[in-house]
């Protein structure tokens, strides 16, 4: 198994950093990492926002429910979907853009490619010997993480990615079976396959959570995700993103 395949496999979310901040060296071999990415029609349409200001870090924190790893790490990077750059240099070539880069495509675009774009910074820094835990709890305010860190309009903040010196690591959490998520030629609409992989599902869950807290948690992964998507959340998400100038059609 090639180092690579063996980095991606060995994934685990960190949510425990020492203080130390990563070098202007490595930042920028991240950042370049993730400009490696795929990106649709070479658009590049995103933008990282590194933040290593500490007053900063705490406010992103507070808007993400006050996790102290958005906080305590070695630096935290910003994702946007971003079509900023390209309604400015369309201006400057006195061409209008305005109902492409206002569209629902165009929205799935900028966020594709920033997805791409954390996804190869994140095994570059796990590669590195860093550790790291996505954000996604930033879009709890994206009005105030906008304010914080000066997001104009047609950019549209989607997470954040905590990275640094990990001080704590647990035990690889296990994914869904292969043959639940791989579907080969057609879509696998067949319920009692999907209720025996969530079943074997949910037994390989509860054993990793009972091990994990010693006996305080035994917790089936239907259970819980149901239980997270019955009230629906962030609500306002539709409204902000159609403020900012996204999906207006």
């Amino acid at each position: 198994m090639s180092d690579v395949m063996q980095t991606i496999l060995n994934h685990k979310s960190v949510r425990s950093f020492s203080a130390d901040p990563l070098s202007e060296k490595q930042v920028q071999e991240l950042v370049t990492a993730a400009q490696s990415a795929s990106t649709s029609s070479f658009l590049q349409a995103y933008s990282i926002i590194g933040v290593s200001d500490p007053l900063v870090k705490k406010e992103l924190s507070t808007y993400a429910g006050s996790q102290n790893y958005v906080v305590k790490n070695g630096h935290f990077f910003v994702f946007c979907a971003d079509f900023y750059r390209h309604k400015e240099m369309a201006q400057n070539l006195r061409a209008d853009i305005s109902e492409s880069i206002q569209g629902t495509e165009a929205l799935l675009i900028g966020t594709i490619d920033a997805s791409l774009a954390a996804q190869n910074l994140a095994i570059a820094a796990e590669s590195m010997g860093l550790g790291i835990c996505y954000i996604g709890g930033l879009r709890n305010n994206l009005a105030g993480v906008s304010a914080s860190l000066g997001i104009p309009a047609h950019v549209l903040p989607l997470f954040g990615i905590a990275v640094g010196y990990p001080e704590t690591v647990h035990e690889k959490k296990p994914r869904l079976p292969f043959a639940s998520v791989y579907h080969e030629n057609r879509y696998n609409v067949d319920k009692g396959t999907l209720n025996a992989h969530l079943e074997e599902y949910d037994r390989t869950i509860q054993s990793y959570y009972v091990n994990r807290t010693e006996n305080m948690r035994n917790t089936s992964w239907t259970q819980q995700t149901t239980d997270k998507l019955r009230v629906p959340r962030r609500t306002y998400m539709k409204d902000f993103i159609t403020q900012k100038g996204w999906a207006q059609h």
